[in-house]
């Protein structure tokens, strides 16, 4: 299973559009390899380089397992978690210093998952938790100029 971007490659730098900088819409993204028993993919993407802890920017799940891509700024019409800037959409890169790793990880599951919209990080990892068939990740990292 893979996740690639058409606008940056695994831990290469993020384009300043898809951040706080920016347009702060979410990258096109495009998964492949899926596996054959796949129901449905979640889609995480956190920042584990913030100052106090893991910090989520993005949470969706229940994307039908034959969804081979999101596009750039993409409306999402599945369901969205609440991530760490108390938001239920794309939130991009916005770190206060340095250079940060944006985890963007897909998971392939085996079921729909029963969980409603606005769920947490926590809420969806335990959802998640027996029924994930694989996961994989594309990092990207941002540095505010």
């Amino acid at each position: 299973m893979k996740i690639t971007s058409s606008t940056f490659s695994n831990n290469a730098m993020i384009p300043g559009k898809y951040t706080c900088q920016g347009q702060d819409i979410s990258p096109p993204l495009r998964f492949s390899n899926i596996p054959k028993n796949s129901k449905m993919l979640a889609l995480v993407m956190d920042d584990p380089d913030a100052p106090s802890r893991t910090f989520t920017h993005w949470l969706v799940w229940n994307i039908p397992a034959k969804v081979t891509e999101i596009q750039e700024g993409e409306r999402i019409n599945y369901p969205q978690g609440l991530n760490d800037f108390g938001r239920q959409y794309y939130k991009g890169p916005c770190p206060p210093s340095g250079v940060h790793r944006y985890f963007f990880t897909l998971y392939a599951l085996n079921k729909e998952l029963d969980l409603k919209p606005g769920a947490t990080k926590d809420e969806l990892l335990k959802a998640m938790r027996n029924n994930i068939i694989e996961k994989t990740e594309l990092i990207g990292k941002y540095k505010k100029e």
